[in-house]
């Protein structure tokens, strides 16, 4: 775990008390059905005769329709139709009018109960079903690197903004050419479908690219004409460019500790060094995103450092550095993450999706595609 000292996180910390809260009334939500029968009955033994106690077994049913299985709703249907027979044949005498009312309304809603249970659950269902393909579009989109290559230590993360979404518009791809090993962590505009499908053309023409193409920004150049044929291929009136901000990175493999970056608009990655310093790493020329090279054109100038041994390097999408707290102050992994002791690739990304969520409550607002890399030490 990162041992440096965090700030106080305030609101932000009362807000994921209060989702730890949530997720345990979630755990006693099927009992409600149980209570609200047992009230009932407490209810109309405890009151006089003109009150009645059928609010609340028709409430039992409904409960158990929302929350609970065909089987489980099914006994508290039953339970609530015996409850409401017994108050009446104990507190109701034979002239008593409401009576058949109390009875029949019970009755009806406990029926709409069971169709109700049966919609739910086959919408569960179709959600399921939904998740399922979203996952084995993740894996096919963003398989995980392996977490060693070329001699360098390799971590990567998904975080989607809802626990539903799996897959969408952020993205990152590491591989092995004859120049290097090369990655990419990228964000496509939009969201939905639309970005998933650029998202894909994105790693697609990466893939390609990387390991034909002697330098960075011949790659950055294959990437822009990538972008540019996808946004040509949608037509009509509400047609949008597509583009994307992405930080494109190369490691040689004989040793040497020279790093290269080029950095198309996107935040800039972070190199975390064995004694805690985090130093940002911008370009030294602002670009815009890949998708745009027609709105201006210049050439790319990749940026190089050295990576030294031990050292890692973060790289992120905007989800990270967005994230707001209760008083919306934005996360800044550079101030959060100095002064701690880097624990590996998995570690980091551990610690700083931990981190993130403490900050914001559980509640982020974007996806986040991160990737560590470490280089061994006396490397």
């Amino acid at each position: 775990m990162w041992q440096g000292d965090r700030p106080a996180l305030g609101d932000g910390e009362r807000r994921a008390q209060r989702l730890r809260m949530s997720e345990r009334v979630q755990l006693l939500a099927p009992w409600l059905p149980v209570l609200l029968i047992v009230g009932g009955l407490a209810f109309d033994f405890g009151t006089p005769p003109r009150y009645t106690a059928a609010p609340f077994f028709a409430a039992a049913t409904l409960v158990a329709a929302a929350l609970c299985s065909l089987g489980a709703t099914l006994l508290t249907v039953l339970a609530a139709a015996v409850s409401e027979f017994a108050v009446v044949a104990t507190h109701r005498g034979a002239g008593y009018q409401a009576s058949l009312t109390e009875v029949a309304t019970v009755l009806v809603v406990a029926v709409l109960a069971l169709g109700l249970n049966r919609v739910v659950r086959l919408r569960e269902a179709q959600l399921a079903s939904v998740r399922d393909v979203a996952e084995a579009t993740q894996r096919a989109l963003l398989p995980p690197p392996p977490e060693r290559l070329a001699g360098l230590s390799f971590a990567a993360r998904y975080v989607g903004a809802r626990a539903d979404a799996r897959v969408g518009g952020d993205l990152y791809a590491v591989q092995e050419t004859p120049y290097g090993v090369r990655l990419i962590v990228a964000d496509v505009r939009g969201k939905g479908l639309e970005a998933v499908e650029a998202a894909a053309v994105v790693i697609g023409a990466f893939r390609e690219a990387a390991g034909q193409e002697t330098t960075l920004e011949a790659v950055a150049g294959r990437l822009e004409r990538a972008l540019q044929r996808e946004s040509a291929r949608h037509t009509g009136p509400d047609r949008a460019e597509e583009f994307a901000t992405a930080v494109l990175a190369e490691l040689p493999t004989d040793g040497s500790p020279l790093l290269r970056l080029l950095n198309r608009g996107h935040p800039a990655p972070l190199m975390l060094t064995a004694d805690g310093e985090v130093r940002e790493l911008p370009p030294t020329a602002p670009a815009l995103p890949l998708g745009m090279g027609d709105v201006a054109g210049w050439p790319d100038r990749p940026d190089e450092t050295f990576l030294p041994g031990g050292a890692l390097l973060l790289f992120f999408t905007d989800g990270v550095t967005e994230a707001r707290d209760g008083r919306d102050r934005f996360y800044d992994p550079c101030v959060r993450l100095r002064g701690g002791s880097p624990a590996g690739p998995d570690g980091l990304l551990d610690t700083l999706i931990e981190d993130v969520s403490r900050h914001t409550g559980g509640a982020t607002a974007d996806d986040m595609a991160l990737l560590a890399v470490q280089r061994p030490l006396g490397a």
